[in-house]
């Protein structure tokens, strides 16, 4: 398919998106495209501008770009055959020489049954002069078609409408990001920083950003106290299959940037928090010089990543540290290698590709003459041909598959929770006006109850002896709460017995 953009006279530019004109020829598969055809796929008005980081830095741009109607609104429009939307994104690939290394990634994750973005090869043409391969990718959003969560109104802040759905990121800062919030824990260096993505800052409400903050800590709390498998542990707050397979690709990937950039967390209404979906995958295969990303061994979640800012948050080495969920992640690889990640599969999914752009990538390394057998940054290998380039990303894929065969998931570390010794129950949930609290400690001393608000307030604190056993929470009087979500703790011996939402009815 062949992408024409004309931008009346106007600059591209990094903000605020100009309007201009796109037409998409596309005479099915197996046809071949002309310029002289018609824009017989899509013919109107767009709003356009650079994307990206690091990437923008070099001559070929990436871009976004939203459908506009006539009257300059947002119009949901399907493009090359995708589902219907308004925001997409046309990304060059430039640093990455094989030009599939994202799409080959995209085509795995989306065989292992996740939402991951649709993507298709075209032609850029932008004001007459010819730009070389791209992909048109769906950008990550919530809508039926790609993040299937709820819709969040200005009016959802309180109740079931409330918990969701709420899409997060980790990422740096540009590129329109930047407000949300810090974790309570450091990393090897620093502190993960979470930002709104969805409701997006400027539309997201202070009850909303308090209950995703409120909650993305308490499962940063869990985790940080190794809660595997009591009241209050990580389960109660994230699913961890989407964890596990967010890891495999990665993993498989040895993505330099994932975990710590480019990840996304999404949780949508009465369900737990998921980790996805996958986003920007250039710099994987090998396709790195730093880091040790050209090594085809070794774990990335457990990398030590200098003093950048940005680091794996601590929670995946938290993650590896439950027996449970290792053995999860054992039991998915090993299946998924039968099938969906066998050598044979990935070995056809890159055959397949390199043959969809066989001819395209000839006329894109006319135009951009001088990046084969050039070192771009951050490649490891420069190979003097495209087909070198394949050769060795197969090569290095083949020495990947084999060490995670043999090695994964490496050497489990930590003993069970010391949390082990404790458990805290509490019922009825939700409940009118007495809650009971049961647990059992070989601690001595006191329990400590605390009562936070969803924006973090604490609103009730008591303290019982250890050795009482049932304590019962009366709500009435001074004491009376009004109707809606809180967050109970329950401390002892300066360990974390229990973290669980309640509900006052």
């Amino acid at each position: 398919p062949l992408v024409v953009i004309n931008t009346n006279g106007q600059a591209i530019v990094d903000d605020p998106k100009i309007i201009a004109n796109m037409g998409i020829i596309w005479n099915g598969p197996g046809t071949r495209n002309s310029l002289s055809d018609p824009m017989n796929n899509y013919n109107g008005k767009i709003a356009i501008e650079v994307r990206g980081s690091s990437s923008q830095m070099f001559p070929k741009k990436g871009y976004g770009f939203e459908t506009r109607a006539t009257d300059l609104s947002d119009i949901d429009v399907s493009l090359l055959g995708m589902p219907e939307e308004n925001d997409w994104v046309l990304y060059a690939p430039y640093t990455d020489k094989t030009m599939i290394r994202d799409v080959l990634t995209y085509t795995l994750d989306a065989s292992l049954g996740h939402w991951s973005p649709r993507c298709r090869y075209v032609e850029l043409f932008l004001n007459g002069n010819y730009q070389g391969v791209y992909v048109l990718i769906e950008k990550i959003k919530r809508n039926k078609n790609r993040v299937d969560i709820a819709k969040l109104t200005l009016t959802d802040n309180v109740g079931e409408d409330l918990t969701g759905g709420y899409i997060v990121k980790i990422d740096k800062t540009t590129g329109g990001g930047g407000d949300g919030w810090y974790s309570n824990f450091s990393n090897a260096v620093g502190k993960t920083y979470y930002q709104y993505d969805y409701p997006k800052a400027k539309e997201i409400t202070s009850a909303q950003k308090s209950y995703i903050q409120t909650y993305i800590r308490m499962m940063e709390n869990a985790l940080y106290n190794e809660n595997f498998k009591y009241p209050g542990n990580y389960h109660e707050f994230l699913n961890d299959s989407s964890f596990i397979d967010f890891m495999i690709i990665n993993e498989l990937a040895k993505n330099v940037d994932g975990y710590r950039l480019s990840s996304y967390l999404y949780k949508g209404k009465n369900d737990l928090v998921n980790c996805g979906p996958i986003w920007d995958f250039n710099l994987t295969y090998g396709n790195a010089n730093y880091y040790e990303g050209w090594v085809p061994t070794g774990f990335q979640y457990m990398a030590y990543l200098g003093n950048d800012g940005w680091q794996n948050p601590f929670w995946w080495g938290k993650l590896m540290k439950d027996q449970a969920y290792v053995t999860k992640l054992k039991n998915r690889w090993t299946t998924l290698r039968k099938k969906q990640l066998s050598d044979q599969r990935i070995t056809f999914v890159v055959d397949s590709l390199t043959n969809l752009i066989s001819e395209a990538k000839d006329r894109n390394y006319q135009r951009w003459a001088g990046v084969l057998g050039q070192y771009i940054w951050p490649n490891y290998y420069v190979g003097a041909t495209y087909d070198s380039e394949i050769s060795w990303m197969k090569n290095w894929i083949s020495q990947r598959l084999a060490f995670l065969d043999q090695q994964w998931p490496g050497q489990v570390t930590g003993t069970d929770s010391p949390l082990a010794s404790r458990s805290c129950s509490v019922y009825p949930n939700p409940f009118s006006d007495e809650l009971t609290l049961q647990f059992n400690s070989e601690s001595s001393g006191n329990i400590k109850v605390e009562i936070f608000s969803v924006n973090g307030m604490l609103v009730m604190q008591k303290y019982f002896p250890a050795s009482q056993g049932n304590v019962k929470l009366n709500f009435d009087g001074q004491e009376r709460l009004s109707a809606g979500i809180y967050l109970l703790k329950v401390t002892g011996n300066n360990h974390i017995l229990l973290t669980q939402k309640i509900v006052k009815k």
